[in-house]
């Protein structure tokens, strides 16, 4: 593979200051800092709600649902799609899906931007792949194919059966008596359901910038996970003849402004980015899938593939890296955020000095890379990226950086001026300098680490009357981030005291697979309810607490962005601290000996 990326070995330790490089890295941080934290962003709801309205399907009217199902699974992400699939394995025939999109796929329902694709490779990133008997036709797959992969898996098992789409839960209530939950939605239904799984994710509300005057605006205006077309024209592949005339503004130069932004400046007549912080850029090199290497896979090859990617990112031990992609390429960087995995041959000091040795080179690599792609000196300076190399999610692009070289592209780093100042009716000000538009495009984000659950948005009420968010008033109490004492027959997905990693899919689908695996022994036990001890889930949070990463300090030395509460600097305490790989050994080492234990012969009620 050729890359126009410095090798990271190559550059030398004495051509780095680290003392220096630390004196960069806190005087670019305070001049992103702002004293409001996350409160610099709005919700798109209320006023700001029609940001967040479905533009790909219209509103079907329908009766309210009264009925009863075995399992209602909240969320048709990929989380909810394995779930239904596991489930489905596992024999069960009453299964809903609900999902407040107008069909399956989740934050790729939503994100249909110009460019938009995954940033981990397909072959791991996407599930089930063969059991749908399906292979990517790229490496880093498009939009458009990972949604209708999501598609695929619906129909291969048979999901589409019973759905509720465009619709919101306002309302779970568990009944003692019928061991069941009520479910109210926004949509006058009132449905009952013997098990609820939720995984309702955090990628799919759309976050706003505050900006002063955005309300009086009076060009266009939209956020990229509700693309117009309509004013754009195109689809997911470019050719934005809409925009040709247009003078165009994108807010936000993150994850998906590194894949929009090539498309904008591409096809607009003129182009404004406004960044607050570069991401890192490096080398993504796509490229079609090879139908050699297609033919060549044997039966199991994904999982294998797979958990050699998550080995790999966790610091595990492995003989061959499979995917070897700029993920893999430095997994020492991640080690820290994921698993805390250490060298043991060193002492605390040697380590973290070793570790901040290699971050140093790997960033001077990539701002190298800047220096070479792009042609004007002052743009190149304002495109590095200063601060540690897992501070932000770490990008990849080989388009991105050379946008910057067209004459109707221009870069406007608002860093100084804490964002941008206002929104007039014409334009964008940043500062005393005024630029007039006919489109603000925002590449702004999403709500994340905030589900339903967490922000009351679903309330929870469980035996007694009880709320979850009660019950998680000094944090979220659960047995392996399953489940609650208190709410019998509820599962959730997602990242509270189980596992992380960079492929959070690999996550829910081994979640999925344990949430599937308890319902298919709870129902041949014949048990009514299942939910953990109160002592079960204490000595859990004992051991999720004891063995969390401590890397508050780490975090609060970062740029802000959403991994440290917009530089506030959190401490992962919420993670099972050795990781995914030996998470998932908990998981199948509980299976394998208490499950049965806990289930089979209990009359009535089990407790995990």
């Amino acid at each position: 593979m050729t890359t126009n990326q410095p090798d990271t070995h190559t550059i030398g330790t004495d051509e780095i200051d680290l003392g220096a490089l630390r004196d960069r890295y806190a005087a670019e941080r305070e001049r992103r800092i702002r004293p409001e934290g996350s409160g610099q962003y709005r919700r798109a709801a209320g006023e700001f709600g029609y940001y967040a309205k479905d533009p790909y399907t219209p509103l079907v009217e329908r009766q309210p649902l009264t009925d009863r199902v075995e399992v209602l699974v909240i969320g048709g992400g990929f989380g909810g799609l394995v779930t239904g699939a596991r489930l489905r394995q596992a024999g069960v025939e009453s299964i809903r899906m609900m999902d407040e999109a107008g069909d399956f796929g989740g934050t790729w329902y939503w994100n249909r931007y110009p460019g938009v694709r995954c940033d981990i490779e397909s072959y791991v990133y996407m599930p089930l792949l063969e059991e749908v008997g399906t292979i990517p036709g790229w490496r880093y797959a498009p939009g458009d194919e990972i949604r209708e992969h999501a598609v695929a898996i619906a129909e291969r098992f048979d999901l589409y059966r019973d759905t509720a789409f465009q619709t919101r839960v306002t309302g779970l209530t568990w009944n003692e008596d019928a061991a069941e939950w009520v479910v109210e939605t926004d949509r006058g239904d009132r449905m009952r359901a013997r098990f609820v799984v939720t995984s309702s994710g955090t990628l799919t509300t759309p976050k706003l910038p505050g900006i002063p005057g955005i309300e009086t605006f009076r060009g266009h205006t939209f956020h990229t996970s509700r693309w117009d077309y309509a004013y754009t024209g195109g689809d997911a592949a470019g050719g934005l003849e809409g925009l040709a005339d247009k003078r165009v503004a994108v807010v936000g130069t993150g994850a998906t402004g590194l894949q929009v932004i090539p498309h904008l400046g591409r096809d607009a007549g003129s182009l404004v980015v406004f960044q607050r912080t570069p991401s890192t850029v490096d080398v993504r090199d796509n490229r079609p899938t090879d139908p050699e290497w297609a033919a060549s896979l044997r039966p199991g090859w994904q999982r294998e593939r797979q958990d050699n990617f998550l080995a790999v990112i966790s610091g595990e031990a492995h003989d061959v890296d499979l995917v070897g992609d700029g993920w893999t390429s430095v997994p020492q960087l991640q080690r820290a955020m994921i698993t805390g995995r250490v060298d043991p041959d060193l002492s605390p000091e040697e380590r973290e000095l070793a570790d901040e040795m290699l971050d140093a080179r790997k960033m001077t690599a990539i701002r190298a890379r800047v220096d070479e792609l792009v042609d004007d000196p002052a743009t190149a300076q304002a495109l590095k990226p200063w601060y540690r190399y897992m501070c932000k999610r770490p990008g990849f692009s080989d388009e991105y950086l050379q946008t910057f070289n067209r004459p109707n592209v221009t870069l406007v780093d608002t860093a100084d001026h804490g964002g941008i100042t206002r929104m007039t009716e014409t334009g964008v000000i940043v500062g005393d300098t005024e630029y007039e538009v006919d489109c603000v495009v925002f590449a702004t984000g999403f709500e994340v680490g905030v589900s339903g659950v967490l922000s009351g948005t679903l309330p929870v009420a469980g035996r007694g009357g009880a709320t979850l968010l009660e019950a998680w008033g000094r944090g979220p109490e659960t047995l392996h981030g399953f489940y609650t004492h208190g709410f019998p027959n509820l599962f959730h997905l997602g990242s509270l005291q189980n596992a992380n990693s960079v492929n959070f899919v690999h996550i829910l689908q081994d979640q999925a697979e344990h949430i599937a695996a308890v319902i298919g022994a709870a129902r041949a036990a014949g048990a009514r309810m299942v939910e953990p001890t109160k002592e079960a889930q204490a000595e859990w949070g004992r051991i999720v607490r004891t063995t969390a990463i401590d890397n508050a300090t780490f975090q609060a030395e970062c740029t802000p962005g959403y991994y440290n509460a917009e530089g506030r600097g959190r401490p992962n305490t919420s993670s099972y601290g050795p990781g995914p790989v030996a998470f998932h050994d908990v998981l199948q080492e509980w299976r394998r000996t208490s499950l049965d234990d806990v289930l089979v012969g209990v009359a009535g009620q089990a407790t995990t």
